[in-house]
């Protein structure tokens, strides 16, 4: 996946994380690329409204898409934007926290067992690699 090469525009990134379902979508995608059929599965709504809401940050420039098959697969995509990427990394830090974060995460793990997260610092600074196979 390529990085996100245009700034971000402040506003645009600060509506973006505006929204419970979008920081939900954010904490999942922490360090790793996410499937829309786990999302769905996660956070218990329809992938109409995942889609809606992934759109959204892909507009916003915060996430990367790659399609494989039939199904979206989605990462947090780094930005060279030095102020854009501070707020970014600390929204991250702060969903760590979170124990409605920690649970979705949970899931996720028992949702894509093979799933490997890389650390919260290397999410922003590089690319996220798209995976072999799911």
């Amino acid at each position: 996946m390529s990085c996100c090469s245009k700034p971000l525009d402040l506003a645009g990134l600060f509506a973006a994380l505006a929204d419970k379902t979008r920081l939900r979508l954010l904490n999942l995608m922490a360090g790793q690329e996410v499937c829309v059929c786990h999302f769905v599965a996660i956070l218990g709504q329809s992938q109409p409204k995942i889609s809606r809401h992934l759109a959204y940050l892909r507009k916003a420039g915060v996430v990367a898409a790659r399609r494989e098959g039939k199904w979206m697969h989605y990462s947090i995509c780094a930005t060279a934007d030095a102020a854009s990427a501070s707020i970014l990394a600390a929204v991250l830090a702060a969903l760590e926290g979170d124990p409605r974060m920690q649970a979705d995460r949970a899931k996720l793990a028992l949702c894509a067992p093979e799933s490997q997260t890389v650390p919260l610092s290397a999410v922003l600074a590089a690319p996220i690699a798209p995976r072999a196979s799911w």
